[in-house]
């Protein structure tokens, strides 16, 4: 048997429940993890109050990274074996797997082995953040030396990981905040440049940093009013990606503005990424590099306790931390 944390209808934190769960031996072409470490993401709250990009079947699982020991592998599974250590990666739908149990089901794509270098608490912080960013800045833009990257809500875990992928490849990083509570934590953290946007205008400041030319890039996942304003401070050809909706107000697109300066605005997930094998092994590689040169950092804010996903929850939900939630069991 395994505590499993299940949620029988949409709503706030306190809707999540403990639920003791027989788990199966795993099919064919699939691994059963014992959990040591999960990692939380937005995604995950957006779920519990059925509000993702998918609706929810209920009664619902949720969860999409984990670290851990393999307990038992599918007849079709190569390349596993139990006692393994390993992470899982978002690629599934949360209808199908979920990793929010002591022990759990996942299907062998998403499984790959735990990096050496890191604890499972780190493990299990660091593929949503890194192959989500990895797929717009490196896979899609093919950012490089000389390009200016803007990263808007710069403190979280995505944003974090945008600031170091843009960082690695020779890019210039431009880091967003709204106070000023967190501008010397991303300039540690590796941003080149930090705008305040409470205490000053954003499309100014841009124009300064690059000298009139705007950025090449911008990697947004709030949405609402101010995408219009990341739009102006894009270079001629720039290209803005979305790949959230922190914001709950319309988000205005400047369409003459778009017209004059022939942008691309991209919807953006990971999906593109890790739903591909050859594109997944591809991230894959490049991340690990990242972490074997020393490029790439996992950034953990607090840490909770299995018992204390509910809490978990409603701290995620004040949007304060800064870099990745975990739980570790």
């Amino acid at each position: 048997m395994s505590r499993t944390i299940k949620f029988a209808k949409a709503g706030g934190p306190e809707v999540l429940e403990f639920v003791d769960t027989d788990v199966p031996a795993p099919g064919p072409n699939e691994v059963r993890i014992n959990v040591k470490a999960i990692g939380l993401n937005r995604a995950e709250s957006m779920w519990r109050m059925d509000a993702y990009i998918e609706p929810v079947k209920f009664p619902a699982g949720l969860g999409y990274e984990a670290a851990g020991t393999v307990d038992a592998v599918g007849s079709n599974v190569t390349g596993l074996a139990r006692g393994d250590k390993v992470n899982v990666i978002p690629s599934f739908s949360m209808n199908q797997y979920f990793t929010y149990g002591e022990t759990i089901i996942a299907p062998d794509y998403a499984v790959v082995q735990h990096p050496e270098s890191l604890s499972f608490a780190e493990a299990a912080s660091v593929w949503m953040m890194f192959v989500t960013a990895y797929g717009a800045l490196i896979e899609d833009a093919k950012v490089t030396q000389g390009d200016f990257v803007i990263v808007p809500a710069a403190s979280s875990s995505v944003g974090l990981a945008a600031i170091q992928i843009a960082n690695y490849a020779g890019a210039t990083s431009i880091a967003l905040t709204r106070t000023a509570e967190k501008k010397q934590q991303l300039l540690d953290a590796g941003a080149a440049h930090v705008i305040v946007t409470d205490e000053t205008s954003l499309l100014d400041e841009i124009m300064r940093i690059t000298e009139g030319k705007g950025a090449r890039v911008a990697f947004d996942p709030v949405g609402g009013p101010n995408f219009a304003k990341l739009i102006s401070a894009l270079s001629f050809g720039g290209i803005a990606y979305i790949y959230g909706a922190l914001s709950e107000d319309v988000t205005p697109l400047p369409v003459l503005e778009m017209i004059a300066k022939v942008l691309t605005v991209k919807a953006h997930n990971i999906w593109l990424t890790s739903g591909d094998e050859t594109r997944r092994k591809a991230a894959v590689e490049y991340v690990l590099k990242g972490f074997e040169s020393g490029a790439l950092k996992p950034v953990i804010d607090r840490t909770f306790t299995f018992d204390e996903m509910v809490d978990a929850h409603r701290y995620l939900e004040t949007n304060g931390q800064f870099g990745k939630i975990v739980v570790t069991l």
